[in-house]
């Protein structure tokens, strides 16, 4: 079943989250993840916020693994992402 994962990113950055996705590899207009169908971002007064939409929570909990072991890389610390991962639709 689809899942939609939101998290937030406090004091994240726009230009460090392009740094992240060029770290794992991904390129806009490419595929990305696999599992992935969707997602945007945008800048809130916090930081950032990410949603997902894919296939499954098991494709998400994979790409979340190797997303979290480049982001110290590219400058994104401090405590893990705060949000929240559910179904899509009825």
């Amino acid at each position: 079943m689809a899942i939609a994962a939101v998290l937030t990113f406090n004091g994240g950055t726009l230009e460090r989250y392009d740094m992240l996705l060029a770290r794992l590899g991904f390129e806009s207009g490419h595929a990305g993840p696999r599992g992935a169908l969707f997602s945007w971002v945008t800048m809130t007064e916090a930081g950032l916020l990410v949603t997902g939409v894919w296939n499954s929570k098991r494709d998400f909990e994979q790409f979340a693994t190797e997303f979290g072991s480049f982001a110290a890389e590219v400058g994104v610390r401090g405590p893990p992402p705060s949000g929240s991962c559910g179904p899509c639709g009825t």
